[in-house]
């Protein structure tokens, strides 16, 4: 089974929410999953040969929820190419805010890790608050999927 590590980026606590589950049904799938809410870049290097998922809300103009800010500015700065590592992205934001914003956050991050050469297990899932009241509705379905192919 998988070594999953899932990195939390939220302001208000929806993302901490669907991350939570997540690494319940990682943990009862037997994946050893572990969830980092105050993620650092030290957590995120632990999992180079293994497989990240970042959940995160967008704030403000797009921007990356400051608890997972540091991670990205140092992911950025340090540039550590991550060729070993399978991720996935999980994005929540309101469409309202324009398309330049929505699920920003989740984009930047996305990008990044690409960037880095992680191989991505699965398209971001971009949840819309206007549309998903219940952002687990979207999100475990995907999950779901994401689960089959980490197990493959």
């Amino acid at each position: 089974m998988a070594k999953v590590g899932v990195f939390v980026g939220s302001v208000y606590g929806g993302a901490e929410d669907v991350a939570q589950e997540v690494v319940g049904q990682l943990i009862a799938k037997g994946h050893a999953a572990q969830l980092f809410l105050d993620p650092q870049f030290e957590d995120f290097l632990e999992y180079q040969n293994d497989v990240a998922l970042v959940i995160t809300s967008t704030t403000g103009q797009g921007e990356i929820p400051d608890n997972l800010l540091p991670l990205y500015l140092a992911l950025n700065e340090q540039f550590p190419l991550l060729s070993g590592l399978a991720y996935g992205v999980i994005s929540m934001g309101d469409s309202s805010y324009g398309e330049e914003r929505y699920c920003g956050a989740g984009r930047q991050f996305d990008e990044l890790l690409a960037q880095l050469q992680a191989k991505s297990v699965n398209e971001r899932l971009d949840i819309d608050a206007c549309v998903n009241f219940d952002a687990l509705e979207v999100a475990i379905p995907w999950l779901t999927q994401f689960v089959q192919r980490i197990t493959e």
